[in-house]
């Protein structure tokens, strides 16, 4: 078997067409959970309003300029490693995980904040208050909880990402479809995030 036909590049086409299509069952996910908030949320709005003034803007903005800002640098990092700068590209990389590592650290403040102050599912706090400010509160911990799971999971596979190609010494270019799509699923987790946070914390 030689190197152009070996199993880490085997099909860079296939490789970019199936992960499109896995972004797009995970577009519909979270897609479904856009529209279960919409309908919740027209039936309560004023208690919707009401719940959100109790999240932190200053954790949900800062969280924003964090995924942002890791988002342009996977970017970077993408086409850095397309123009053979493999060492900046893996810095670039590193940096992306140390940011996303970041968001999480500050969701879980949050979110222990909340479990502090008894605002989450099925607590006696919550039980005690209006039945749209329970649907925000769960759909909140759940649609959030969601998003910092594909973090994680983003994370972790950038790892692996920077892990392989620095052992791929002088033939890095076989992992080329590998870091593409990972830049594609970072991307994805970003966008998401960038409808979270005003659905959450910016409600007029």
């Amino acid at each position: 078997m030689t190197e152009g036909t070996g199993a880490g590049h085997r099909n860079p086409r296939a490789s970019r067409m199936g992960m499109w299509l896995f972004l797009f069952t995970e577009m519909l996910l979270f897609g479904g959970l856009f529209l279960v908030y919409a309908v919740y949320r027209r039936g309560h709005a004023e208690a919707f309003h009401k719940a959100s003034a109790e999240l932190s803007l200053a954790f949900g903005a800062g969280n924003t300029v964090l995924l942002l800002t890791s988002s342009l640098t996977m970017a970077l990092g993408v086409a850095a490693f397309e123009r053979g700068l493999v060492s900046r590209a893996l810095a670039l990389i590193s940096g992306t995980i140390g940011m996303g590592a970041l968001f999480l650290v500050n969701k879980g403040i949050e979110w222990s904040v909340k479990f502090g102050h008894g605002l989450y599912p099925g607590s006696p706090v919550l039980e005690a208050r209006d039945q749209g400010e329970r649907l925000f509160f769960s759909l909140y911990f759940a649609m959030t909880g969601l998003h910092g799971l594909h973090v994680l999971v983003g994370g972790a596979v950038l790892g692996v990402v920077v892990v392989l190609v620095r052992r791929a010494g002088p033939a890095p270019a076989r992992h080329a479809a590998l870091v593409e799509n990972a830049g594609l699923y970072w991307h994805l987790v970003d966008i998401v995030w960038i409808f979270l946070f005003p659905l959450f914390y910016l409600i007029t």
